[in-house]
C-alpha cells in the first residue's frame, strides 16, 4: 500500500492550490483519507478528511472556509484544494489513512510521502 502527495509548490500568499493524493494497490473509496501537515517545529495538524460515504470531517478554525476536500472515483484520487494561502499554511502536507478505517478521527495510520508547500512573497 502506498499513497503519494503531489501538487505542491511554491506560491505567493492569496494564492491557491490543489493537492492530490494517489493510491497504489487498492482503492481510496475503500477507506477513509486524511490530509495533514507539518511545519518545522510545530506539531502536526489534521486537516479535512472525507470518509467512505463521501462525508467530510474537518478540525481547527485555521482551514474552514479555504480548505475543500474532494474525492475523484474514477481516477482514484482525492484532492485538497487550498484557497487565500497564508505564509503559515507553509508545510510538508500528506495523505493518510485513518486509524478508523471508513471513518474519520483526524488520526493517520498509513502516510504517504508528503509534498512541501512554501508560501511566501
Amino acid at each position: 500500500v502506498q499513497l503519494q502527495a503531489s501538487g505542491g509548490g511554491f506560491v505567493q500568499p492569496g494564492g491557491s492550490l490543489k493537492l492530490s493524493c494517489t493510491a497504489s494497490r487498492f482503492s481510496l473509496a475503500d477507506v477513509a483519507i486524511g490530509w495533514f501537515r507539518q511545519a518545522p517545529g510545530k506539531e502536526r495538524e489534521p486537516l479535512p478528511c472525507i470518509d467512505t460515504t463521501d462525508r467530510i470531517s474537518s478540525w481547527g478554525d485555521s482551514v474552514k472556509g479555504r480548505f475543500a476536500i474532494s474525492r475523484d472515483h474514477a481516477k482514484n484520487t482525492v484532492y485538497l484544494s487550498i484557497d487565500s494561502l497564508k505564509p503559515e499554511d507553509t508545510a510538508l502536507y500528506f495523505c493518510a489513512t485513518d486509524v478508523q478505517d471508513y471513518r474519520c478521527s483526524g488520526r493517520p495510520l498509513m502516510r504517504g510521502r508528503g509534498t512541501q508547500v512554501t508560501v511566501s512573497s
